[in-house]
């Protein structure tokens, strides 16, 4: 019996990641407040038939940008640290970049840029994060400060780190729903997003980490 379920999960990990925008309800975990603000269509990543992860984005996505940056197009640091993002839910367990296995279950995701100072100095190949936190720590919309941030989001690991999902840049218009390969064995999901800069509605492309972790 070990050894059928040992091939059992060696046929799995062999299978393709996918990904695709599907009408899905955000968790019922998450607080009502929270909920209102993402859209029922959700990026969902799977390995064969199976569902790694599913992604509700805030719909929009408040940034701040003047016409002039929103013409020339967004990045990642125009969504002020401690925004909710939006929210995502494993199914199973899930081991993200920093090696961190987090719990099945609901968490929320906040924008934060990585400091680049003492060990996280080189840990990452790009500084922007969503970090995670449990639908149950993380109730009320509004930005939060990102010292309590990572107050929070440390709550999954035991105070020991912030959970994280990195983000890749995704600044091509037309990359559309895909998994990436960006080596090392790690692959990224791409999708599109609406963005509002006060009354200036655009979108942002996004990258976020769905498989592989750090090399030491």
């Amino acid at each position: 019996m070990h050894t059928l379920l040992t091939l059992a999960a060696l046929v799995a990990a062999d299978q393709p990641l996918t990904a695709k925008v599907e009408k899905a309800d955000p968790p019922a975990k998450l607080a009502d407040a929270v909920r209102t603000l993402l859209d029922d269509q959700a990026l969902v990543v799977r390995r064969g038939a199976a569902v790694v992860l599913r992604v509700w984005f805030r719909n929009p996505i408040p940034v701040k940008a003047t016409e002039e940056q929103v013409k020339n197009g967004l990045t990642y640091r125009e969504i002020p640290e401690g925004t909710l993002v939006g929210a995502v839910e494993f199914p199973e367990t899930f081991t993200d970049y920093r090696k961190q296995e987090l719990p099945a279950g609901a968490y929320t995701l906040r924008f934060a840029v990585q400091p680049d100072i003492g060990d996280h100095t080189g840990t990452a190949p790009h500084p922007d994060f969503c970090l995670l936190c449990r639908a149950a720590d993380d109730k009320d919309p509004e930005p939060v400060e990102v010292k309590k941030l990572v107050e929070v989001s440390s709550k999954v690991n035991e105070g020991r780190h912030p959970a994280v999902l990195l983000l890749w840049p995704n600044n091509g218009k037309d990359v559309g729903v895909t998994v990436l390969d960006k080596g090392n064995g790690v692959s990224v999901a791409t999708v599109r997003r609406p963005v509002a800069a006060g009354e200036v509605k655009t979108t942002l492309g996004f990258a976020v980490t769905v498989a592989g972790v750090r090399k030491e």
